[in-house]
């Protein structure tokens, strides 16, 4: 069996509201952040993200577990949706880096996601059809996913 093989993509640009802390037990903790808007910018697509949607994660011992839905409108109209999970796990240090609007380097954290898209626009159904890899960072107040398609 081959190796997979992973080709850029695109890169989604997300801009987020500050988070809202839900709460669930001791043991975890339930927040949601809004998804205020964005971009998507790169060789296979490009767009922009649209108001709307957010992102869910439980943190548990750490490690928060993500899942964002929101949608893009690729530059020629379709709207395409996106299921974006995933994980996030950072010391308490990094974490208080990245809250006080700090550029940390990616490679101080984990992020990491696996989108999947639907549409039923023909130029896009590619999304549809291939497994993605997400590799994400905060910057500049923005959570930036370069995305890899699995080929």
């Amino acid at each position: 069996m081959n190796e997979p093989v992973l080709e850029f993509a695109f890169e989604i640009r997300v801009d987020i509201a500050p988070y809202l802390r839900i709460g669930r037990s001791a043991d975890e903790e339930l927040s949601f952040t809004p998804i205020t808007g964005g971009t998507v910018a790169g060789p296979l697509l490009n767009g922009e993200v649209l108001p709307g949607g957010g992102d869910w994660a439980v943190e548990r011992s750490g490690t928060a577990q993500l899942e964002a839905r929101y949608l893009l409108r690729a530059d020629d109209g379709a709207v395409i949706d996106i299921i974006n999970r995933g994980y996030y796990r950072a010391s308490a240090e990094v974490i208080a880096r990245v809250e006080a609007g700090e550029n940390v380097p990616e490679t101080e954290y984990y992020f990491r996601t696996a989108p999947v898209f639907q549409t039923d626009a023909a130029p896009h159904r590619w999304l549809a059809e291939h497994q993605f890899i997400g590799l994400a960072r905060d910057e500049d107040g923005q959570v930036c996913v370069r995305v890899y398609v699995v080929r």
